[in-house]
């Protein structure tokens, strides 16, 4: 049967982008379907990823500004600059990310149409556009990229005013001087500290026992240490009973309880920033009655070449679930297109997956915690290293940090990579490169490493962790031997 194209992607964000990319390459005729009418690329540069981060590079400018240099006439950044400038500051960038998308489509000759995709039959596709007119397209492949959207509190109303979500905080027109937070994962993280560096008084109302339950306990306690130092409050175990305006003082209150009080408390703010779950945007894409599986939470279902139930529908990104990184997502859309045109020997090489967290300062990681190891009962010895001790952190006033090594005691194989400190999201990617290869942590040792930098302290890291085996005795002589 001839189809219309060989690929029908739903959604451009970074599995559908790159899905497409892909195709391209195998010679594939293929149809990107986008919902807005404005932009194409997704919430990826245009709500999430690349905005908030362009936020996070503002305000890591205006702090380091400032512990360079202090603060100009006891004033703070609040004072001195403008939402609105700071927001000029990702408009550039997000016109040149935008751009450089639809270069690469028009340039690789993927065609494009505005609307929403119904999925009528397992290689039928119909589009509704903003004007109401539907078309329907024929395809071979159909892929599902059309992500997840932010969830929405069960007892007060996001108002995109006063109470916001992680996508109208980016419309603020102010710094705030106080925020509230509610919600404990990877974006409040990120948020609180970028808002601190711009002296905003960030309030965390985690509903969760502990902040980013995942973290190696040791990085947690040096992240505690540094929004400690930022004057972040954390609130653990609440429980939000209303919110409320006071127009006597002026603000918003946040009324909550924890678990370990009954006792009502209250907190003052000018904003509330809601950040609950994600929720996967599957409906009305016609699954139910293709018979395309779900979990309970409605995240498709695919296998490791990122099918679905239906043997011609794919599906990758958030809309999957879990990892739900961009970065993943691009790789999932380039495994999808493989497996579609001939190459489903490819498959994502090993579960091993680096997150970044962009919190200031950032966080990073791969591999084993320390206490997972333990708890597998691998005998394990940690290296440390920390960015006070880094010329590179000195230069940079960049001192909170540490870089962390796991590794087997019996033969120095690499097995975890922790950090917390400037550039964590770059460095990870060496720890990364010598766990892929079953290295040990002789590859630092042996080797040159640029002086300086921060990947000095992966050297510096290492060398702990030796000496510590060194301590261990005679058990691990031959283990040395072999090092030296």
């Amino acid at each position: 049967m001839k189809y219309d194209y060989d690929v029908i992607i739903i959604g451009s964000g970074p599995a559908g982008f790159s899905c497409a990319m892909q195709s391209t390459k195998f010679n594939k005729k293929a149809l990107i379907i986008e919902a807005s009418d404005k932009s194409i690329g997704g919430s990826w540069i245009h709500k999430g990823t690349v905005p908030s981060k362009a936020l996070r590079a503002a305000a890591k400018l205006i702090q380091s500004f400032h512990s360079q240099f202090g603060d100009e006439r006891g004033r703070k950044p609040y004072e001195r600059f403008r939402m609105e400038d700071i927001m000029e500051y990702k408009k550039p960038i997000l016109e040149s990310k935008n751009k450089k998308v639809k270069d690469d489509i028009i340039k690789n000759e993927v065609e494009t149409v505005r609307g929403w995709g119904l999925i009528k039959d397992s290689n039928t596709v119909e589009v509704v556009d903003h004007l109401h007119q539907k078309k329907t397209f024929t395809t071979k492949n159909i892929l599902i990229s059309t992500g997840s959207s932010p969830s929405q509190p069960k007892i007060f109303d996001i108002d995109h005013t006063k109470v916001l979500d992680y996508s109208s905080i980016l419309e603020l027109t102010h710094i705030p001087r106080r925020l509230a937070i509610i919600g404990g994962g990877i974006i409040t993280i990120e948020f609180a500290t970028i808002f601190s560096a711009l002296g905003t008084r960030v309030t965390i109302l985690n509903e969760q026992s502990e902040i980013l339950p995942f973290l190696d306990e040791e990085i947690k306690t040096e992240l505690l240490k540094a929004i400690k130092k930022k004057n972040i409050q954390i609130f653990n175990n609440t429980e939000i009973q209303k919110i409320s305006s006071n127009d006597l003082r002026t603000c918003e209150e946040v009324l909550f309880k924890t678990t370990e009080t009954d006792r009502l408390q209250v907190v003052e703010t000018d904003h509330i920033l809601y950040v609950g779950g994600k929720t996967p945007n599957t409906k009305s894409l016609g699954l139910e009655d293709l018979g395309v599986k779900t979990d309970p939470n409605g995240y498709i279902t695919v296998d490791q070449y990122y099918r679905t139930s239906v043997p011609s529908i794919y599906a990758a990104g958030d809309v999957i679930g879990d990892p739900s990184l961009a970065s993943a997502s691009f790789l999932q859309g380039r495994l999808a297109s493989c497996d579609m045109f001939g190459s489903s020997s490819e498959i994502m090489a090993d579960d091993n997956l680096p997150y970044g967290i962009y919190s200031i300062p950032e966080i990073s990681g791969i591999g084993l915690t320390e206490q997972q190891a333990i708890e597998l009962q691998i005998d394990v010895t940690v290296g440390r290293a920390y960015y006070d001790n880094l010329t590179r952190a000195d230069l940079n006033h960049e001192t909170d940090g540490i870089l962390k090594l796991v590794f087997r005691t019996d033969n120095l194989k690499l097995i975890g990579v922790h950090i917390l400190g400037e550039h964590a999201a770059d460095i990870i990617h060496l720890g990364q490169s010598v766990m892929a290869h079953n290295g040990t942590i002789k590859y630092f040792i042996e080797r040159v490493l640029n002086y300086p930098t921060y990947s000095e302290a992966y050297k510096i890291a290492a060398f702990n962790g030796l000496n510590r085996v060194h301590k261990a005795g005679v058990k691990y002589q031959k283990v040395l031997e072999k090092s030296n």
